[in-house]
């Protein structure tokens, strides 16, 4: 579970959310950030869809407007074994 503004997110419910979309591909990864003293949730996504209705969408499901990227299939990192969904680049 990530927190995010005070907003419990469960990348779960994030994938759930993803994977009804169908011109997107399973593939996606979530990257936290702070910027000052508030964190950002990036969700980078492959396929061919308006960046604007996957944000839609996550704000229905979560409550969280979220930053959304659109990446060219194939290019979002795969992993052997568990995939990297999450990058917390938060610190300490």
């Amino acid at each position: 579970m990530l927190i995010i503004r005070g907003v419990n997110v469960f990348p779960s419910e994030i994938e759930r959310a993803l994977l009804a979309i169908p011109e997107l591909t399973p593939h996606y990864q979530l990257v936290v950030e702070r910027s000052g003293h508030l964190d950002e949730l990036t969700v980078q996504v492959e396929g061919t869809v308006d960046p604007a209705a996957v944000r839609k969408r996550l704000h229905e499901v979560l409550g969280l407007t979220a930053q959304v990227e659109i990446a060219e299939p194939g290019t979002i990192p795969r992993s052997e074994g568990k995939a990297l969904r999450v990058l917390d680049r938060r610190g300490a």
